[in-house]
């Protein structure tokens, strides 16, 4: 088998004209591409656990969930601390706060 001519391979046909074809750019797509795709590389480790995409998709679907769960459970949870109005604007640490509600229960 022969190898084909690499001479013109750079070149226009002659019924074509540079001038019909504007300015070309390079990469013109490559943003809207880089923005429309979201492609994440899984370690090797983590891509045996997973046999399809689907499942990595489950997965994450089911940890989202479970996300969801706990910050609200997290945000009923959390009660803020009432301390003496003198002190609330003040950086406290624990004990000073501690100390500042049990001076407050005794009076």
């Amino acid at each position: 088998m022969k190898k084909a001519s690499q001479k013109g391979a750079d070149e226009l046909r002659s019924e074509y004209k540079r001038s019909d074809f504007g300015k070309l750019v390079r990469g013109k797509y490559a943003a809207r591409l880089a923005a429309e795709t979201n492609v994440v590389m899984l370690e090797p480790d983590i891509a045996k656990a997973f046999p399809n995409d689907a499942a990595v998709n489950e997965a994450l679907r089911g940890l989202l969930e479970v996300a969801k769960t706990t910050a609200r459970l997290t945000r009923r949870a959390t009660r803020t601390l009432k301390l003496p109005r003198k002190s609330r604007h003040l950086d406290l640490t624990r004990e000073e706060v501690s100390d500042a509600e049990s001076r407050a229960e005794e009076n």
